[in-house]
């Protein structure tokens, strides 16, 4: 195992006081995104670190990740009189074990009792949920463990979709990745968006993702289903000609295939109708041109072969619950 040696935790005067709670088999990146993001946003009235972060777990100590590497950690004890800006609750395989932890959970509700803020990462929703923080609000975690969620705490409104979610002091995000751009969205809450645009930049990441928007990639989606990779050639194809007419029976001819046995062969080896996959296609590379030209929203609509603005705002708002104005703003942000 790889592990690190704790800093002193000395918050500077001012510094919003962030505590990430662990346990035993955490996601490593559900701490260290979020972690990343907090350590070193700047306040844009002093120039200084608008955050300070602590590690805890309940006794303290080494915490294995599902990595080589092992986290050092502050006893839970340290934070439990002390105010509290925002907690983080971060998820990993671990969850499973840890939402049946009392001793977890009772510190996990003591230290939201001294926070403004309550969050978690990824699974870290299951053990808000276990310690009662989630009931009667909307939340999102890990889709993997959204069943879970909803079958063992039927309080909680869960929802499988957004790739996080902001129901009053509460905030809960989906898989891994996500807890960056919760993250984020929070610096830009507290800090402002210039400071959150810079945290984006530093990291090379996107600035920053709706809440709302979708948890799900139609690419990966399609390679999922296609396991055995029987039409990759055929989408390779309709990526290079997405401004054509691609009705079945362009497909079939280009699959070399009927128009009747094609549609029931890629239907049932995909899971989608080719209509479906040619509009999840055509969406990816609207999404592409949004986010590297200024092309209009209605230039991006001819190019990718929506043609009408409308249609392609109808399409994003279904597939990723966000219109491609609004996308735009998110990923583009940090160009302008």
């Amino acid at each position: 195992m790889t592990s690190f040696t704790a800093k002193p935790h000395n918050p500077q005067d001012g510094a919003r006081r962030v505590v990430f709670v662990v346990y035993p088999d955490i996601v490593l990146l559900d701490l260290v995104g979020p972690l990343q993001v907090f350590s070193h946003a700047l306040d844009p009235e002093t120039g200084r670190n608008g955050y300070s972060c602590a590690v805890t777990s309940v006794d303290g100590g080494a915490i294995d990740t599902n990595t080589v590497v092992t986290i050092p950690s502050e006893p839970v004890t340290w934070h439990l009189d002390r105010e509290i800006h925002t907690l983080v609750v971060v998820g990993g395989a671990g969850a499973n074990t840890a939402m049946y932890n009392n001793l977890l959970l009772e510190n996990i509700r003591r230290l939201a009792g001294n926070a403004q803020r309550v969050c978690s990462v990824c699974s870290g929703a299951l053990v808000l949920a276990a310690a009662g923080l989630l009931d009667g609000r909307r939340a999102v975690t890990h889709w993997e463990d959204c069943k879970t969620l909803e079958d063992e705490y039927p309080g909680v409104q869960v929802e499988v979709d957004p790739i996080f979610i902001k129901d009053g002091n509460i905030w809960t995000s989906a898989g891994i990745t996500a807890g960056i751009d919760m993250a984020l969205a929070i610096v830009a809450a507290d800090l402002g968006r210039r400071s959150a645009l810079q945290m984006a930049q530093s990291m090379v990441t996107h600035m920053a993702r709706a809440g709302g928007q979708s948890q799900f990639s139609p690419v990966l989606g399609r390679q999922v289903r296609d396991v055995g990779g029987r039409f990759e050639t055929l989408h390779q194809w309709i990526a290079e000609n997405i401004e054509k007419d691609l009705r079945v029976e362009a497909l079939a001819e280009q699959a070399n295939m009927s128009a009747r046995n094609f549609a029931r062969q890629y239907t049932r080896q995909t899971g989608l109708t080719p209509a479906k996959a040619v509009e999840a296609i055509r969406t990816d590379a609207a999404k592409e041109l949004l986010e590297t030209t200024d092309l209009s929203v209605k230039q991006v609509a001819v190019r990718t072969g929506f043609n009408d603005e409308e249609r392609m705002r109808r399409t994003f708002l279904r597939l990723m619950n966000v219109s491609p104005a609004d996308y735009r703003q998110g990923f583009r942000a940090r160009l302008t």
